[in-house]
């Protein structure tokens, strides 16, 4: 149980701080000093916020590699992310895995089949290989 406070108290608290003073409203000096420092840091962050542009282009042209190189990992970890939750969810959904392992086994079947039993496929599959590798890498 805690006491009640009357009303008496909280004139005494008032006079407390009277007594000492100071007063429950501002005095219009510190309103001042209150406007010239908000003042001068609005004028501050307004500064800063007009050389914003200059002070980013000036930090990727010093670190363009290692900005990039950042990115590009953060863009990978944020995709494998959203795979594994899109895989998560294909998962759930009851027939569609057992399907999608069909599928897989026989197309792992066909293309055993089609391109390693062979020499000459094999054959035929190391060409395309390599003529792919030339295509993205550039020839020699």
């Amino acid at each position: 149980m805690e006491p009640e406070l009357q009303k008496s108290d909280y004139a005494d608290a008032g006079s407390v701080s009277a007594e000492k003073g100071g007063s429950l409203a501002p005095s219009s000096g510190s309103s001042e000093e209150n406007n010239a420092e908000f003042q001068q840091i609005l004028d501050q962050v307004s500064d800063f916020l007009s050389r914003l542009p200059e002070y980013i282009g000036k930090f990727y042209g010093e670190y363009r590699q290692p900005v990039v190189t950042v990115a590009l990992i953060v863009f990978a970890l944020i995709s494998v992310k959203i795979l594994l939750a899109l895989l998560g969810a294909i998962n759930e959904i009851p027939l569609l895995s057992p399907t999608f392992e069909l599928i897989g086994a026989t197309y792992t079947g066909w293309f055993i089949y089609r391109y390693l039993l062979r020499a000459e496929n094999r054959q035929e599959l190391s060409s395309k290989v390599s003529t792919l590798k030339d295509q993205v890498l550039g020839q020699k």
